[in-house]
This record gives structure tokens, sequence and C-alpha cells, in this order.
């Protein structure tokens, strides 16, 4: 892994400290989390409207036992520590983190992003941290997903092609 990517993987531990630096330094921090497990291009896309909504962007990825709590046995597809470092890979990307936790709460209680992003499909009163984070005075973005493409549809159409 590059250095650069490899310098944005972080620990839950680590990143308060981080986001308390960038806040201090006058940077809108901008939160989302998913399990990433193929990547795909409405990923990229879904992420880059992110990113643009503020000035630093932090992605928390289901770790492998929290994705296998809730898409199932045989996902994930790629492992953890390849889905970190594929995220990281990105310029849009400041730091990316893994999470055990079936849902991102914690995390978002420990880092108290300035905005908090989910996808469309998501109603907005079922993200979770909404409340933390407009409490904090922060703000929930939902961002329209591309349709048509999802992780589960490519591994539907691949046992189709085997």
């Amino acid at each position: 892994m590059m250095g650069a990517a490899r310098g944005k993987i972080k620990t839950l531990d680590e990143m308060p400290s981080i986001v308390a630096l960038l806040k201090r330094r006058g940077r809108k921090v901008v939160f989302t989390n998913g399990c990433f497990d193929i990547l795909h291009n409405g990923h990229v896309r879904y992420l880059a409207a992110a990113r643009a909504l503020g000035d630093s962007l932090i992605i928390a990825v289901n770790s492998d036992a929290s994705v296998r709590r809730i898409k199932g046995p045989n996902r994930p597809i790629t492992p953890q520590e390849e889905r970190l470092e594929l995220l990281a890979s990105f310029s849009f990307v400041d730091y990316v983190l893994a999470f055990d936790d079936n849902d991102p709460l914690r995390v978002i209680e420990a880092l108290l992003p300035d905005v908090l992003v989910k996808g469309s499909d998501w109603a907005l009163d079922e993200i979770v941290g909404r409340d933390v984070v407009e409490s904090h005075g922060g703000r929930v973005e939902r961002i329209d997903l591309v349709g048509g493409i999802s992780t589960t549809k490519i591994i539907e159409q691949a046992k189709r092609v085997v």
C-alpha cells in the first residue's frame, strides 16, 4: 500500500483528536459509513458528493464481522483491510477507520462530525446518529444514489455468469 493511503487508515481511538484538530483549523468535517464490500461507481460518486459537502471526509467501514452479521455469512467478498486501503486511496477521502458494531452510533458520538451523510435510500428519521449530530449543531444530508448499481446486484450478476 502506498504511504499516503496507509496514513489515512486510523483507529477509532485516534480519530477524536484528529477531528478536534481539523475543527480548530476551521475545517468542516463530513462523515459517512458503510460496508463498501465490492467498490463500484455508485460508491465513488456517493463519496465524492459527500466530500463536496465539507472540507474533510471521514469514512467508517463495517468490519468483516459486522458485515457478516448485517449481510450474511457469505459476506464480505472483499476483506476489511482491502476495503480500507481502496477507500483510503481516493484523493477526496481524508481518513478511514473500521468499526465492529452493527451501526455507527458509537463512532458518531466519538467524532461529532459537522455533516453526517447517508444515501437517499435512508429515511431521515432512520439515520443512526442524526439526533447526536443535530444536537451538536451539525446537519444531516442525504445523497441520491446511482440507479441500478449495488454490490448485491453485482454479486447476483456474477453468480449467473459462473
